[in-house]
């Protein structure tokens, strides 16, 4: 079926391949983020184990989201892993039970989502013309800002 929703094939294809990548370091940060949840050690263990739980399902909401706002704009998503592992931005690191290691690197990984989500607002706003996944995107800014200030506040 057509869709007609004011965004052209080729713009509306260009925005789903920038939330592919969008949703390929989400995963990995998902993971990366269980990981700390089931591997953390120290006297903090209960403290850091919760604060991960919840950082988790926070992201595994915003993967919801964002695999839906690629299928909103007629496009399916990536779903294999090997996929993700191409997309995504992020590195994986050493596993490691330390929580400032552990802290370190998921801030450096939503920061780096951060840098990625600032540039597709205006992209999407102004190249594309797609002012809905401008203002998506805006809403995931603000909350990967938020997990990064949550996480810098540990590493004080």
């Amino acid at each position: 079926m057509k869709i007609t929703i004011g965004i052209n094939d080729a713009d509306r294809e260009a925005v789903a391949n920038r939330l592919q990548v969008l949703l390929a370091d989400e995963y990995v940060l998902l993971t990366k983020t269980r990981s700390c949840h089931w591997n953390i050690e120290g006297s903090n263990f209960m403290e850091l184990h919760k604060f991960y739980e919840g950082q988790y399902n926070e992201l595994d909401e915003i993967i919801d989201e964002v695999a839906e706002r690629i299928r909103s704009i007629g496009h399916y998503t990536v779903a294999r892993l090997v996929d993700f592992l191409k997309l995504t931005q992020l590195t994986e690191q050493e596993e490691s039970s330390d929580s400032k290691t552990q802290l370190a690197n998921l801030l450096n990984d939503h920061e780096t989502i951060i840098r990625y989500l600032r540039g597709l607002v205006n992209e999407f706003a102004d190249k594309y013309k797609d002012a809905g996944n401008s203002d998506f995107v805006t809403g995931l800014l603000k909350q990967h800002e938020k997990a990064a200030w949550m996480i810098r506040s540990y590493l004080k």
